[in-house]
């Protein structure tokens, strides 16, 4: 467990949470209910789990407070149920990439089912049930209603998660947890104003994408769109681009900012992998040839020359350089 922000500072908060160990139990719920209330109970309360899921907490995950915006990875092992907090006005989005997340949705009747590849938002004005199957792996946000109410109204907003607004989000949520200790007052700042844009281009539908504050949102989607697809000869600029739904002058841009090219970050973690293929086992290493064929690049030459210009010297250099010593 780790408490990234002080508790005299009220404008961020953030901690990390794995009560999956055998035997944790009870204690993992204690655990968590302490954390959660020092860090972001301010913004969020803490859901009011059921005692089957009390007694079996078994769950990994993070949580971040930026301002009003609280953000919570949940990996659970065992299955949750429960109701949030009484006090909760708040436009609230799952994104699940695994398992099931059921909620109600009062006053409208019936449970609604968030599955793994969907996304719903809406806003939330009174406590509502839920539950999960085991292994569940949901981002939860919960919003300012105040900011983004009056775009949402009584709507709730439903879609795919790889939706390009949705990746933008969850590549920005993910930079906040990565770099919320580091943030100061002006990085809380910007953090909080990219997370409401962001969410505004959920609801929306689209986003600004010539706001500068969206740039570092942009880059890591694509980035993270880019390192799912090494393998994929399609793997371009323009299918970054065309996948997030910009043009290629405004991937260009976004990557500009951070002095970097889309085209030279594909490359270059291509390359990498390659690397890491040149230290497995000699019974099951790839020749040259093939690595070049693998990742795309035009032959071996073309190969050879980016691999020895980025890591100083060539593959087969660096394999034996890996290979154990004979006796």
């Amino acid at each position: 467990m780790n408490n990234a922000a002080p508790k005299a500072e009220r404008s961020r908060g953030a901690f990390l949470l794995d009560s999956t160990s055998a035997g944790v139990g009870a204690r993992g719920f204690d655990a968590l209910r302490d954390v959660w209330e020092t860090q972001i109970g301010d913004v969020f309360q803490l859901p009011s789990f059921s005692p089957a899921t009390i007694g079996d907490l078994r769950v990994k995950g993070r949580a971040a407070k930026v301002r009003d915006v609280a953000i919570a990875d949940v990996r659970s092992v065992s299955a949750l149920a429960g109701t949030p907090g009484d006090d909760h006005d708040a436009v609230v989005m799952h994104v699940v990439r695994r398992g099931r997340w059921t909620l109600d949705d009062p006053p409208d009747p019936g449970r609604h089912t968030v599955s793994a590849g969907q996304f719903r938002l809406r806003h939330f004005v009174r406590p509502y049930a839920f539950e999960t199957t085991p292994h569940t792996t949901t981002k939860i946000l919960a919003l300012p209603a105040a900011r983004l109410s009056p775009l949402l109204g009584d709507r709730i907003i439903t879609g795919p998660a790889d939706s390009a607004e949705v990746r933008l989000l969850v590549a920005h949520t993910n930079m906040v947890h990565e770099n919320i200790a580091d943030l100061g007052p002006a990085g809380v700042h910007a953090a909080h104003s990219a997370l409401i844009e962001l969410a505004k281009a959920v609801v929306q539908g689209q986003f600004d994408d010539a706001e500068p504050r969206l740039a570092p949102a942009l880059a890591q989607a694509a980035k993270d769109l880019a390192d799912s697809h090494l393998a994929d000869p399609e793997l371009s600029p323009a299918m970054l681009a065309s996948q997030l739904n910009v043009s290629l002058r405004t991937l260009q841009r976004a990557f500009a900012a951070s002095g970097e090219s889309v085209a030279a970050y594909i490359r270059e973690r291509r390359l990498e992998e390659a690397r890491l293929a040149l230290s497995a086992p000699s019974g099951r290493r790839l020749t040259v040839s093939e690595l070049a064929a693998h990742w795309h690049f035009a032959d071996s030459s073309h190969f050879i020359r980016a691999f020895k210009k980025h890591y100083g010297r060539t593959p087969a250099d660096y394999a034996a350089s890996t290979s154990p010593a004979e006796s």
